[in-house]
């Protein structure tokens, strides 16, 4: 059997785990903008609510008002480290895709090399 046939379902194999390692970083950074766009909505909430000029006439409604603040302080913190991890994943992705792009690299480069020695 000619070796250049024998490498071609490795070949193969090698660009479908490409394509299915590009999905999944394409997937990964689809979430990493949804989670960014909301890091955004509510980092905005958060600055128009502060600045927001409310006639607060007692000290229970400033007590409310501090405390929402807090909350709102929180959610914003919360989305920014679930940001952090999404961003972390699409990197992780993304080196697997470089690994299995160099893994493909290789093996048509090799079946080239075989080719090319059947051709002698």
């Amino acid at each position: 059997m000619i070796q250049s046939k024998r490498i071609d379902p490795l070949l193969k194999r090698a660009q479908d785990h490409e394509d299915e390692v590009a999905r999944d970083l394409a997937e990964r950074q689809r979430m990493l903008d949804t989670h960014l766009s909301r890091l955004d909505e509510l980092r905005r909430y958060a600055e128009e609510y502060a600045s927001a000029q409310m006639a607060a006439t007692s000290p229970a409604q400033l007590m409310n008002r501090r405390a929402f603040l807090d909350r709102l302080d929180s959610a914003v913190a919360q989305q920014r480290q679930t940001v952090d991890t999404n961003r972390e994943k699409v990197e992780a992705e993304r080196a697997r895709l470089v690994l299995a792009s160099r893994d493909k690299q290789v093996l048509e480069q090799l079946a080239a090399s075989y080719r090319a020695q059947e051709k002698v």
